[in-house]
């Protein structure tokens, strides 16, 4: 394990882990002000407002394992390693197309139909769940390269967790300010409700997620070295030639005795660890997701909150998790991973008790915001750190697999939110007294419902560890 450390100094750790930043800034506002932005600032229906959310996860559930597959065979742009090269791309591409997004659509009015607005945002939707797609994968896709011990990925995941609630927090910080000053200085200085004179508000703060996160990339591509295959790698002078003939898959270390050569994308399929491993992940991202998404309706409509609590609680929540993150490496040493993701989904389960139980808790929402947020922190970081087991040594096909992973990801939290969509109570602007019981019920069955769902996923991994089966002959 010293050597790995001594491989990935801190500089090294700390420039890695800032590489998803923009990512997750993006990711912050799209999760948590989507839905609350189209509906009640744009006034979208809310199955509108759910299509194209659907839209985006759709785009990304795609994009993800085509962009792991090539990020895998792809060579790279000339001296610049393949995961590095993808990377660039997606974050041009978010560069691009993020602020249009949360925004009024260029020449629309209050006449304008709601379909057309919504084929105006559709391909700016499409380009940044591209690009966020392209840069998740190839950014996940270094732990394995960088690292080797499995605590080792661990930390570098629990690393990179950290900077994701960094930039959670810092969104949630901002619009606070944003909220605040927009208040002193308009007519609806006494409002809390959102509405079009809000618009102003959520445009600058992706103009400020968009500049931060783009120096943050900056430091990540200046400071992220990848490994270029037969670069200078110590495998013996005798076997240049044969390198230079496989190319990447030409194993650049020994082979260890439980497997007779390189996984390819089609072995994955027939490996049963890989469908427990995805079943984990995706429910883990619908809890961590979904209750993103649906938190700011609940505060708004069935606890009544003011307008700024949609930023403080989601806010309070990513402190606890950050905080969280700091024992996650010495806990999951201790006790090993899948107890502390059974910790984290106690934690869960706690909150989604609490909320079922407290219909009218006002500020006690934020003591169960403690609750949700150090729980979403370890589960989230324990099952990439799973998948990363998962890969192990099989780093030439794990775009893939993180593709993979993402792909059930994407495609089960648009499914989830369209249905959700589908059955409020509401179809216009506003809100009925039916929402306040309808997110009430949701915010307790996607966190509590979902997470007898991963538990049951993590037993199946306490009786069938993860492990790659070996490969049989084709014949």
């Amino acid at each position: 394990m010293s050597d790995t450390e001594r491989s990935l100094p801190a500089f090294r750790k700390l420039s890695y882990a800032v590489g998803h930043f923009l990512n997750d800034l993006c990711a912050s506002m799209w999760f948590t002000y989507l839905l609350v932005f189209y509906h009640s600032v744009l006034g979208f229906q809310n199955t509108y407002a759910g299509v194209l959310l659907l839209v985006g996860q759709i785009a990304d559930g795609i994009c993800t394992p085509l962009i792991g597959y090539e990020s895998d065979q792809a060579p790279g742009c000339g001296n610049y390693g393949k995961r590095k090269s993808w990377h660039l791309v997606g974050t041009v591409s978010v560069l691009l197309s993020f602020a249009f997004i949360f925004n009024q659509c260029l020449g629309c009015d209050s006449f304008t139909p709601q379909w057309a607005s919504l084929t105006y945002f559709v391909p700016f939707i499409i380009i940044f769940q591209f690009g966020w797609a392209a840069t998740q994968i190839s950014h996940l896709s270094l732990i394995p390269e960088l690292v080797t011990c499995e605590h080792a990925k661990v930390e570098l995941t629990a690393y990179r967790y950290s900077f994701t609630v960094i930039a959670n927090i810092t969104v949630y910080a901002v619009a606070y300010l944003l909220f605040h000053v927009h208040a002193r200085q308009g007519e609806d200085a006494l409002s809390d409700e959102l509405g079009p004179v809000d618009i102003p508000v959520f445009r600058n703060l992706a103009l400020i997620v968009l500049g931060i996160g783009a120096l943050f990339s900056i430091f990540f591509h200046l400071g992220t070295t990848e490994k270029r295959p037969g670069a200078g790698e110590e495998t013996g002078g005798g076997r240049t030639e044969e390198e230079e003939e496989e190319g990447e898959r030409r194993p650049l270390l020994p082979r260890p005795k439980t497997t007779s050569s390189f996984l390819q994308w089609k072995c994955w399929l027939r490996q049963p660890s890989f469908y427990q491993v995805a079943l984990l992940y995706m429910s883990t991202r619908l809890i961590v997701n979904l209750s993103q998404s649906y938190i700011a309706m609940y505060l708004l409509n069935t606890l009544g909150l003011p307008k700024n609590f949609i930023a403080t609680i989601p806010l309070v929540m990513y402190v606890s998790g950050f905080l969280s993150s700091f024992i996650m490496k010495p806990v999951s040493k201790l006790i090993g991973k899948s107890l502390t993701y059974f910790m984290g989904l106690l934690l869960i389960m706690a909150f989604s008790y609490w909320v079922l139980l407290d219909k009218n808790m006002g500020q006690r929402v934020y003591g169960a915001a403690v609750l949700l947020g150090a729980g979403s922190a370890t589960i989230l970081v324990i099952s990439l750190a799973m998948t990363a087991e998962l890969i192990a040594d099989q780093t030439q096909s794990g775009a893939f697999v993180y593709g993979a992973m993402s792909f059930t990801d994407k495609l089960a939290n648009g499914a989830a939110v369209m249905i959700i969509q589908a059955m409020h109570p509401c179809h216009t602007v506003g809100c009925c007294p039916d929402c306040v019981w309808f997110y009430h019920n949701v915010m307790v069955i996607v966190t509590g419902g979902v997470a007898i769902v991963a538990a049951l996923a993590l037993c199946s991994i306490l009786i069938w560890p993860i492990k790659i089966r070996p490969r049989l002959p084709d014949n």
